[in-house]
């Protein structure tokens, strides 16, 4: 990600521009940062893993959406578009707004190596401040490993990670299981990104 400029904007000022922006942006507490673009591998995961839970949650009260869905974090402000990520219906969105929603379940990252600290640390600290939030997946773009992070109780998380195609990633708060080997499906570990 790349700072455009050292100035700070309201919220209401990203708003503007990014709806009229050929480019996405996130806005970081007065910051607006364009994002980089996603690999092939990179979209191939965040696509394997959205279908999978977009069928799985067929008829449930779940609504999955995959890269574009602007997501606002009114503790931090920021507004910031997650790779995946699965909301409870009714959508609550920010206030004024019918484009950017507030109250997601579940959310996933595919992991960049020039992000994935940041999604580590930053990201995921600002994610825990929205309410809703329940579960955290972090998907390695470069080798088959996936870590899930999910809510216990108030400030208390817990952790697992896998690896190998044959191993289950079952979601705690979402009614879904899927394979690691279907979330890898056409992905090129040889292609150097």
């Amino acid at each position: 990600m790349q700072v455009q400029e050292q100035r700070y904007y309201s919220p209401e000022e990203y708003l503007e521009l990014e709806v009229n922006s050929e480019e996405r942006h996130e806005y970081i507490d007065g910051q607006i940062i364009q994002m980089t673009g996603g690999t092939p591998n990179h979209n191939q995961i965040a696509g394997n893993f959205y279908a999978a839970l977009n069928f799985a949650l067929k008829r449930q009260h779940y609504q999955a959406f995959v890269t574009d869905q602007r997501l606002w974090i009114p503790n931090k402000r920021i507004h910031t578009y997650p790779d995946v990520m699965v909301v409870q219906v009714p959508l609550v969105y920010e206030e004024g707004r019918k484009d950017t929603i507030t109250n997601p379940v579940m959310i996933a990252e595919v992991l960049l190596k020039s992000t994935k600290s940041y999604d580590r640390d930053e990201k995921f600290a600002a994610y825990r401040t929205i309410p809703s939030f329940q579960e955290y997946v972090l998907i390695d773009q470069y080798t088959m490993h996936v870590e899930q992070y999910w809510k216990t109780d108030k400030n208390k998380w817990v952790f697992s990670e896998f690896e190998g195609a044959e191993e289950s990633l079952n979601l705690a708060d979402v009614p879904c299981q899927v394979l690691l080997g279907d979330i890898y499906d056409k992905v090129d570990f040889s292609v150097e990104e």
